[in-house]
């Protein structure tokens, strides 16, 4: 029969243990990269740090614990360490390094002058570290930089990035406040930005004025997207425009669709134009033809833009 352990031994053993190692999502860099950082401490939500990520030194926002679920919601996130708590040194540095855009800006644009290149510089970020300085622009097609990038380090003593982005990543570091009064989503929340379509704008009856539907980067708003597969799945509880349908009130043709409160605008037999609940329909007895496009042949479903 064995002796119970004692104390001292139950301590020993739980020092040399090794402990399960800390991970967080946390956010960083200019372009609101998300990564899973290792930490030896533990952090809360809204902590700011100095991580050693793939780029090099640089701070960073502890969102939330690396769980099973936060990590199945992410795409190829990258990895890192987090080296210590943001502090007031850290913080006077980054300032200081944030004074310097407009100059950084400047440097880069008299180089880029004096190669003719054709691109427009959107942002220069320089990380905490001093390991690089990333280089934001906006071009119709490929540009060579080579001479460009030797140029920029002779300027900066530093590895120079340089990252072509789009019209809605340009957006993401410029631009402040929609239409809506809010911060811009791909500023503050959004990570990926998915396409949006005409058809998602069309089928939640928002005008279809560009100018009301384009957000600050001149494409189609993000926020067009959030709603669209409620309205999907409402959209199809309902009989298709154009069928025939057998109602309470005796057979009608369904005109219109308000999806939200689930409701038809149907003719009945006696021309009569009424609002229907989708209740009231007992079956459809006549499915509406396939549409046609310009050509005479059947329509096709439209596309992503």
């Amino acid at each position: 029969m064995t002796s119970p352990e004692s104390p001292e031994s139950r301590e020993q053993t739980e020092r040399t243990k090794p402990k399960q190692p800390l991970e967080y999502v946390a956010r960083f860099g200019s372009m609101r990269i998300l990564g899973v950082l290792s930490a030896r401490e533990r952090f809360r939500y809204n902590d700011r740090v100095v991580a050693r990520t793939d780029r090099g030194t640089e701070i960073a926002t502890v969102l939330c614990e690396a769980t099973p679920n936060a990590l199945d919601a992410m795409q190829e996130p990258t990895a890192g360490k987090i080296i210590r708590r943001l502090s007031a040194d850290d913080l006077n540095q980054w300032e200081h390094i944030q004074g310097q855009t407009r100059d950084d800006l400047t440097i880069c644009q008299r180089c880029v002058d004096a190669r003719r290149l054709k691109m427009d510089l959107v942002d220069v970020e320089r990380l905490l570290g001093g390991e690089r300085v990333v280089v934001y622009y906006v071009a119709e097609g490929r540009v060579d930089f080579r001479q460009l990038v030797r140029d920029l380090a002779g300027e900066f003593q530093t590895r120079i990035e340089m990252r072509q982005i789009g019209v809605r990543d340009e957006a993401k570091l410029l631009a402040d406040y929609g239409d809506c009064g809010q911060p811009l989503c791909c500023a503050t929340f959004l990570s990926k930005m998915p396409p949006v379509s005409m058809k998602m704008a069309k089928l939640q009856r928002s005008t279809l004025d560009p100018t009301k539907i384009s957000g600050r980067c001149g494409r189609l708003k993000c926020c067009l997207r959030y709603e669209f597969e409620t309205y999907e799945q409402l959209a199809a509880e309902l009989p298709p425009i154009g069928s025939e349908i057998l109602t309470r009130e005796g057979n009608a043709a369904v005109l219109a669709h308000d999806i939200l409160s689930q409701q038809l605008m149907v003719r009945t037999d006696d021309n009569r134009r009424i609002l229907l609940g989708v209740d009231q329909v007992v079956r459809v007895t006549k499915a509406p033809p396939p549409a046609k496009n310009r050509r005479g042949g059947r329509k096709g479903g439209s596309k992503d833009s």
